[in-house]
């Protein structure tokens, strides 16, 4: 005889808990209760059979914290001394990762968090490998639980291009019409072409006017060399003017050295690079968009061409490469993906073309 199955609940803040309580729940099995401070909420737990229940991070009084680990509930407390949760429920926003700004990139939590990645790294402390493997395990439910609103297309392609770049500014116009195609922009969360890609999302409502507006006002701030905090500071104004949803972003602590873009609506930002990449070019289902870029984008692209040299036809995902000679002259990958591609179901999936029109109309 099957087990009639528990449902699950996430609880995510102590608004959400007073709304189950109030449904009438009298059990907290299939609960996943993360980063809400309970510590007034005692009574209320002690009424309930905690069987089942799952903890994370939560603030507790001691009689609830007993009860819940007696009754057959699991309690994972918070680690202290950490810039960030592990727990944490929701993505992060631009806001949220550049709070502090205005006395200096140092202070904010971005820059708090990549230094702590980084000393201990150093140390090779195992505390901070659990951290970092509960945070990176929270931001993944955290992506999942996105609302679906149109098939995920990746654009990919270099951190090092200037806001003055007429690739930058072509790479903003792809944005925008992919977003206006009804896909929702995925990028590595960078500057660059991954900023670009942004902030043409979030200006899908607007016209080329307001295009223009943007990029000479971003312009004061070409690069986020030599300054984070003015390229930061000059995005987040841009921003406010032109409010709208900019997409995703996934980008990683594992490059600190690349500050997150400002014009990502949700920011999935992982420790673990492997990690992230995996995510990323798993989650981008209407295809991925290439870009020029150096190092990085090259791994993106053989990262993403590996399963589709291995999968069938029904598997293939669209995976299209911007800038002819870029492609085929400064970086020859082309060639050896076409060679990849012979007599096999991938050669239906890769692309090289010229123009951002091109692109957008290969995945829309």
């Amino acid at each position: 005889m099957t087990q009639p199955s528990i449902p699950h609940v996430d609880i995510e803040s102590l608004e959400h808990f007073d709304r189950v309580l109030a449904a009438g729940a009298t059990a907290m099995a299939g609960w996943r209760v993360q980063s809400v401070d309970l510590t007034g909420r005692t009574a209320e737990l002690l009424g309930l059979n905690p069987l089942g229940a799952l903890f994370l991070g939560c603030l507790l009084e001691e009689k609830s914290d007993r009860w819940i680990r007696d009754g057959g509930g699991l309690v994972f407390p918070a680690i202290p001394e950490l810039p960030f949760d592990s727990y944490r429920g929701t993505l992060y926003t631009a806001e949220e990762l550049y709070a502090g700004l205005e006395r200096g990139y140092d202070a904010t939590p971005d820059a708090r968090i990549y230094a702590w990645s980084r000393q201990h790294d150093e140390r090779g402390d195992t505390s901070r490998t659990l951290a970092a493997a509960l945070h990176d395990h929270a931001i993944a439910d955290a992506l999942h639980e996105l609302p679906d609103t149109g098939p995920w297309v990746g654009v990919m392609g270099g951190h090092g291009i200037a806001r003055t770049d007429p690739t930058y500014r072509a790479a903003v116009l792809l944005g925008r019409k992919l977003a206006r195609d009804g896909r929702t922009v995925v990028t590595g969360g960078g500057p660059g072409a991954m900023e670009a890609a942004n902030l043409g999302s979030s200006l899908s409502s607007y016209d080329d006017a307001a295009v223009d507006a943007a990029l000479q006002s971003l312009a004061t701030a070409p690069s986020f060399r030599p300054s984070i905090g003015d390229w930061a500071l000059s995005g987040l104004a841009v921003r406010r003017e032109f409010p709208g949803d900019g997409g995703v972003s996934i980008p990683t602590w594992f490059y600190g050295h690349e500050p997150p873009n400002v014009f990502a609506t949700s920011i999935a930002k992982y420790f673990s690079n492997a990690l992230r990449e995996d995510v990323l070019l798993s989650r981008a289902r209407g295809g991925i968009l290439y870009l020029p870029g150096a190092a990085g984008t090259v791994q993106e692209i053989f990262q993403a061409v590996t399963p589709n040299y291995y999968g069938d036809p029904a598997t293939q995902i669209p995976l299209i490469l911007v800038g002819v000679e870029h492609w085929t002259v400064r970086l020859p990958v082309w060639p050896l993906l076409q060679s990849l591609a012979a007599n096999r179901p991938m050669g239906s999936s890769i692309r090289l073309v010229d123009s951002i029109d091109e692109a957008a109309a290969l995945v829309s």
